[in-house]
């Protein structure tokens, strides 16, 4: 029973909100308090699709595992070639190695379209597998924002990591502004 990490498809779109919705509710991965509807979760899989951002799924044996994406570290031109990544694994499918797939893949796909730099914002100092997973493929700490968030009656700080991507920043980018 081999996962497969594949482009995402409308059709994952349940899969995609339940899987998020466990993850606001109950986690700190995510900084939202409430959980987005479909909809509200297929305007901004479309937005970022539109972007030139990769949107990918987990699937094994039809079911979707887990899912992440890049999209804008930040929305002036200047960061046009830094991405931030987003992975969200189910509940059921969490500590088999979907996320480094996932992860593993999207390096591969922001690579390909010569993004330079992914940056990883990790909720909570406490999340070590999240902050281990990074680290095991090429993520470095570059800071903590103690106490930025509040969620589940507790401040959260975030953990900065970041990865040189392709010919990383060695040379000016080639992507439009």
């Amino acid at each position: 029973m081999s996962i497969l990490i594949r482009p995402s498809t409308d059709a994952d779109l349940d899969a995609v909100t339940a899987i998020y919705a466990h993850a606001v509710t109950h986690g700190t991965a995510s900084f939202e308090l409430d959980p987005p509807d479909r909809a509200e979760m297929a305007r901004r899989r479309a937005a970022l699709l539109e972007g030139g951002y990769p949107y990918l799924v987990a699937e094994r044996d039809g079911a979707i595992l887990g899912y992440a994406y890049a999209g804008a570290y930040r929305t002036r031109p200047a960061y046009r070639s830094t991405v931030e990544d987003s992975i969200y694994v189910a509940p059921a499918a969490q500590g088999q190695g979907v996320g480094r797939l996932l992860l593993a893949a999207l390096i591969e796909d922001c690579a390909a379209r010569d993004f330079r730099l992914m940056v990883a914002v990790i909720g909570d100092e406490d999340s070590k597998g999240s902050i281990g997973l990074h680290r095991s493929l090429g993520f470095e700490p570059v800071g903590i924002l103690k106490g930025i968030g509040y969620k589940h009656g507790r401040w959260l700080s975030t953990v900065l990591m970041q990865r040189p991507l392709g010919r990383g920043t060695g040379e000016p980018p080639t992507r439009p502004i």
